[in-house]
C-alpha cells in the first residue's frame, strides 16, 4: 500500500502505531450540520398551532407545505447526490448549506401561503445536499467496519438538533416573535459554513492526518476510480434495496419530525410552553438509537460476523422495537405515549443508520452519492404521499390511530425489501 506524499512508513508499521483520530473531527463537523439542519426544519411544526391561528390554515394547508417541501427536498436529492460525486463534499455540503440557511431565514418574509411554500421550497433545495455530502464524506474518511458508527454518530445530530429545538424555538418567539425566530437561528446556523469549508479535505489531501491513520481509512480493497452515471446505478437490486427501503421509513421520521408537536398538543393537551420535556425526552431516546444501531453493528462485525448477517440482525431488532408505536395514540397518560414514541424513534434511528451504510458497504465510493441520492428522492416522495395521507386522515378521522398503525408496519416491511433484493449484501461489479 503506498502512502500520501510527506508521509513515510508502511500500512504493516502503520498499523502497529497509533491509528489517529482526526477523522472523527470530521463527524463532529457532520454531526454539527445536522444539529442545525433538523433547528431549521423543525422549526415550523412547533409553531403550527400559532402559524395556523394566524393564516387560518387548515390540515391540508399544512400537510401542502411539508408536501412541496418534500418535493424540493426530492429534487435536490437526487440532484446533489450527483453534484457531490462530482465535486467533492467540501464545496458541495458549503453550497447546499448556503441555500438551506437563505431558504429558513426568508420564512420571516412570508406574509401569505405562497410565501411560505416558497421558502419551503429553498430549504428543501439546500437541505436535500446535507444526507448526500455526509455519506460521502464518511466513506472517504472511514473503513467499511466503522461506517455505521460513524453515520449513527453524526446521525445523532438529527435527534440533538430535535432536542434543542422545542428548547430554543419558544423561547425565541415567545420573546421575539416568530419571525425573528427564524433570522436569529439562520445567523446563528451560519458561523459552521467557514468553518467546514476551511477543515474538511480528503483525507490524502489533508496534513493532520498520519500516516497511520491513512493506513486505517484505506485498508478497505482500492475501489474502481470512475464516474459511473446514475441512470446505470438503476440497475442494479442493490441501488432499489436502498430507495425502497427510504421510501417506506423516511415517511415516518417525516411524520415524527412535523405532526409530534400537533400530536402532542391535541392528545395530551400541550402547546409552545410545555412541548419541550416530552419532546426532548423522545428526541434523547432517538440519539440512543441512532448511536447504539450503529454501534451494535460494528460490534457484530468484530465479532467475526459478515455484514449481511451484522446489518441486518441489527435492522430487526430495530423493526421490532417499533411495532408497538401503533398503539400510540391510544395510550392516554402523555409519558407512557412518550416511552412508546421515543422506542419507536430510537428504533428509526438505529434502522437508518445501518440502511444508509448499504450504499456504502457495496458500491465503491464514486457511485456512493449518486446512490444515496437515488434514495433520498425516493424517500422524499414517499414523505410526500405520506404528509398527504395525514392531512386527509385528521381531515377526515381527526385521530393519529391510522398513521401509527402504519408508522408501526414499515421497517419490518422495509427489511423484507432489503433482504429480498440483496440477500448476500456483496460488492457490486461496476
Amino acid at each position: 500500500m503506498t502512502t500520501a506524499p510527506g508521509r513515510t512508513g508502511s500500512g504493516a508499521e502503520a498499523s502497529h502505531a497509533a491509528t489517529g483520530h482526526y477523522r472523527w473531527i470530521v463527524v463532529a463537523l457532520l454531526f454539527t450540520a445536522m444539529v442545525i439542519n433538523y433547528v431549521d426544519r423543525q422549526a415550523l411544526g412547533l409553531l403550527k398551532a400559532d402559524l395556523t391561528a394566524e393564516f387560518g390554515w387548515s390540515e391540508t394547508d399544512y400537510a401542502d407545505l411539508i408536501f412541496w417541501f418534500q418535493c424540493a427536498y426530492a429534487i435536490a436529492y437526487l440532484a446533489w447526490g450527483r453534484i457531490i460525486d462530482r465535486i467533492g463534499s467540501r464545496f458541495g455540503f458549503g453550497i447546499a448549506f448556503a441555500i438551506w440557511q437563505v431558504g429558513h431565514m426568508a420564512t420571516a418574509a412570508a406574509t401569505s401561503f405562497g410565501g411560505f411554500i416558497a421558502s419551503r421550497v429553498v430549504l428543501g433545495l439546500g437541505e436535500g445536499g446535507a444526507f448526500p455530502a455526509g455519506i460521502k464524506s464518511v466513506a472517504e474518511w472511514f473503513p467499511k467496519k466503522e461506517r455505521a458508527l460513524a453515520t449513527g454518530l453524526f446521525n445523532a445530530g438529527t435527534n440533538i438538533g430535535a432536542i434543542v429545538t422545542p428548547l430554543l424555538i419558544p423561547a425565541l418567539t415567545l420573546a421575539f416573535g416568530w419571525q425573528m425566530t427564524f433570522i436569529i437561528t439562520g445567523l446563528m446556523g451560519l458561523i459552521w459554513l467557514p468553518i467546514w469549508v476551511l477543515v474538511y479535505r480528503r483525507p490524502r489531501e489533508h496534513s493532520k492526518v498520519s500516516a497511520a491513520e491513512l493506513a486505517h481509512i484505506e485498508s478497505d480493497p482500492a475501489d474502481p476510480v470512475d464516474k459511473v452515471p446514475w441512470t446505470r446505478l438503476l440497475g442494479y437490486r442493490e441501488t432499489w434495496a436502498y430507495a425502497i427501503g427510504k421510501f417506506l421509513i423516511d415517511p415516518i421520521w417525516w411524520m415524527f419530525l412535523f405532526w409530534l408537536p400537533d400530536f402532542l398538543g391535541k392528545r395530551h393537551g400541550l402547546d409552545l410552553k410545555t412541548f419541550g420535556p416530552p419532546l426532548v425526552a423522545i428526541y434523547l431516546l432517538s440519539d440512543v438509537g441512532s448511536v447504539g444501531g450503529g454501534w451494535l453493528s460494528s460490534r457484530f462485525m468484530k465479532m467475526g460476523w459478515s455484514i449481511n448477517r451484522a446489518r441486518k440482525t441489527t435492522m430487526l431488532i430495530c423493526a421490532l422495537l417499533a411495532v408497538p408505536v401503533a398503539g400510540a395514540s391510544l395510550a392516554s397518560n402523555l409519558w407512557v405515549a412518550v416511552l412508546i414514541i421515543g422506542v419507536a424513534t430510537a428504533a428509526h434511528q438505529g434502522f437508518s443508520a445501518n440502511l444508509y451504510t448499504l450504499p456504502s458497504d457495496v458500491f465503491p465510493r464514486s457511485a456512493v452519492g449518486s446512490v444515496i441520492g437515488i434514495g433520498g428522492m425516493l424517500g422524499a416522495v414517499g414523505g410526500m404521499v405520506f404528509s398527504k395521507y395525514i392531512g386527509g386522515v385528521l381531515e377526515d378521522l381527526g385521530t393519529y390511530t391510522p398513521i401509527f398503525i402504519v408508522a408501526a408496519s414499515a421497517y419490518l416491511l422495509a427489511l423484507l425489501v432489503v433482504h429480498i433484493l440483496t440477500p448476500r449484501m456483496e460488492p457490486v461489479k461496476l
